[in-house]
């Protein structure tokens, strides 16, 4: 799980209010966060390492984030964050995950 907060204040940068909007409903809708002491210092120590591989800070973080919650997958649009590999989780954007999901289902 990702911290909301980081995802609404990302979003509050999109350009486009109808869609804007919708993803703000979505993480309202979709969301629940608790980032305690402990866990905010591994995600810091992820996202430093993360960084490493030229992702962004924010990028990174929820990246870390993901990681640290034991996500198997993070869904992401971003093309040059796709780009990023790792065993830890996949990141896919969300055709390629309901996909592959629905594959999973057929076997």
């Amino acid at each position: 799980m990702v911290s909301s907060y980081a995802l609404l204040y990302e979003n509050s940068k999109n350009p486009y209010t109808a869609r804007r909007e919708a993803i703000k409903a979505f993480i309202n809708n979709n969301s629940a966060e608790y980032l305690s002491p402990d866990n905010h210092k591994k995600v810091s120590s992820k996202a430093k390492e993360i960084m490493k591989e030229g992702i962004k800070y924010k990028d990174a973080l929820h990246v870390a984030s993901a990681i640290i919650a034991d996500c198997d997958y993070m869904l992401t649009t971003d093309i040059r964050l796709l780009k990023y590999k790792t065993d830890e989780i996949k990141l896919c954007n969300p055709i390629d995950f309901v996909t592959e999901m629905e594959g999973n289902e057929n076997d």
